[in-house]
């Protein structure tokens, strides 16, 4: 997956829209379909959890599948963009101990996987606007570009391909 510039007004825009469209259609599916299973199947001791959990969990597949189905449509480009890295830096940082132990010794795959997922990180967070951890992110790229001018290596996020993380 490489890295491509977002225009952050359209993402955040797109995001808020979809988030109050999840927001809405979660409480009316929620009460329509949980008053629709208190009708059909009342309780006569008037405890309904189980049809307002049923409720919760049919609306959540629902707006899931909707989702899915709908994330290649021009409004979700952004976001779903986002959604895909944001799994694929879980995929690498799930195994950063690793791979960190890898960089220090010279591992190519391991040191251009950690430069992604600085630079993945990095965009995330200038979009979301949480600019107070980039110092500790400068400092640990400073590292990772010590030891690739270290072991001679060149980082470019264009050459990380994530079938690399199988070796760690």
């Amino acid at each position: 997956m490489q890295l491509i510039d977002i225009n952050k007004k359209r993402y955040r825009r797109h995001l808020n829209y979809i988030i109050v469209a999840c927001v809405i259609s979660l409480t009316t599916g929620c009460l329509v379909i949980s008053q629709l299973l208190i009708a059909l199947f009342p309780d006569a001791s008037g405890s309904h959890f189980h049809w307002n959990l049923t409720g919760v969990v049919v609306t959540s597949l629902l707006i899931g599948l909707i989702l899915n189905k709908y994330r290649t449509h021009d409004f979700m480009t952004e976001v779903s963009y986002i959604w895909d890295l944001k799994q694929a830096l879980n995929r690498i940082n799930r195994k950063m101990r690793k791979l960190k132990a890898a960089a220090e010794d010279g591992n190519v795959n391991a040191l251009l996987a950690i430069h992604y997922s600085y630079a993945g990180s990095r965009l995330l967070w200038q979009l979301d606007d949480n600019l107070i951890i980039m110092d500790e992110l400068a400092i640990d790229q400073a590292e990772i570009d010590r030891l690739a001018v270290k072991y001679k290596v060149t980082l470019d996020t264009e050459s990380y391909d994530e079938a690399v993380l199988k070796e760690f």
